[in-house]
């Protein structure tokens, strides 16, 4: 779709003026960030990918982490634009792809604290361990980090409603991130572990759910 949105009849980047900045901020695949500057490229204009971090109150806070690449010039121009969105831009190379596979590290990474802590807090809760306090061991030592502190309180809570970032979206990032690993041939058994389970969570009725709801489907699984 976004690709026939760009580069498609009628489309984006024959209405752009002479040196426009399409800036994309989505989290889309490396092969697609490659195909949109290779097209921007041939037709003299400028594409800048800068992917973000946060969750929807993180944006409404304008505390988003963005992760930007592509030509100095053009990016210099979106600084203050960056500037008003996020409390932090990362430039990671001049070739936009680049930060896509940022991203969508980031997410991976992000989706296995989700999975770990699910199944961490299910044989917690089994044990009959208060979790409250276990996550309050947790990032009160080794794990002091925001993504532990966030995914484990809406673990703890079961609320996971209303999504700030959906199931299918999870499994839409984790195809992302396994298809630029599959091109580099690097090995990653587990964002295909996790590509299962957000494949059963959504057949289980779960899309319209929080991609922390792994948490639950990791408690039903264990009878809980």
């Amino acid at each position: 779709m976004r690709w026939r949105i760009v580069l498609g009849s009628g489309g984006i980047i024959k209405a752009l003026r002479e040196n426009a900045i399409h800036l994309s901020m989505s989290t889309i695949t490396v092969a697609l960030s490659e195909a949109l500057t290779e097209a921007h490229y041939a037709v003299g204009q400028h594409f800048v990918a800068a992917p973000v971090f946060g969750r929807p109150e993180a944006a409404a806070a304008a505390k988003l982490f963005i992760v930007a690449a592509g030509e100095p010039e053009p990016l210099d121009r979106c600084e203050p634009l960056f500037d008003d969105l996020g409390q932090k831009t990362f430039v990671v190379d001049q070739f936009p792809p680049k930060a896509n596979l940022v991203k969508l590290s980031g997410n991976f990474l992000v989706a296995s604290v989700i999975e770990c802590l699910g199944e961490a807090v299910a044989l917690i809760r089994k044990a009959g361990v208060d979790p409250t306090q276990f996550l309050g061991i947790l990032t009160c030592s080794l794990f002091a980090a925001p993504v532990y502190e966030t995914y484990g309180e809406l673990i703890l809570e079961d609320r996971f409603r209303p999504a700030g970032f959906t199931m299918p979206l999870g499994l839409k990032d984790m195809r992302g991130v396994l298809a630029a690993a599959e091109a580099k041939n690097v090995p990653m058994p587990v964002a295909s572990l996790l590509l299962d389970h957000f494949i059963t969570g959504i057949a289980r009725g779960k899309a319209d759910l929080d991609w922390s709801a792994l948490a639950r489907l990791t408690a039903e699984n264990a009878g809980l």
